[in-house]
């Protein structure tokens, strides 16, 4: 699975403020701020990445992703 096609797929279903995605080509990370998490509790913020990954996720092409997910204020605070 190729990282950038991951990116891509994310930024174009998800408003991202912020967005970091490391991984070999297997096992990918991700960290994934974006307000449409504010009032979210971490289930519902999971659903809206597995959303905006659709058919990736769907398919199995793409099935070892492990993510944090932040609202801007979160990440902000996080960084001081």
């Amino acid at each position: 699975m190729d990282i950038e096609r991951i990116k891509q797929r994310l930024l174009a279903n998800l408003p991202c403020e912020y967005l970091q995605l490391d991984g070999d080509g297997r096992h990918f990370q991700a960290l994934i701020v974006s307000a449409e998490f504010a009032g979210k509790n971490r289930v519902q913020r999971q659903q809206h990445v597995h959303a905006a990954l659709g058919e990736l996720l769907e398919t199995g092409e793409l099935h070892a992703l492990s993510f944090k997910t932040l609202t801007p204020e979160e990440w902000s605070a996080q960084r001081g």
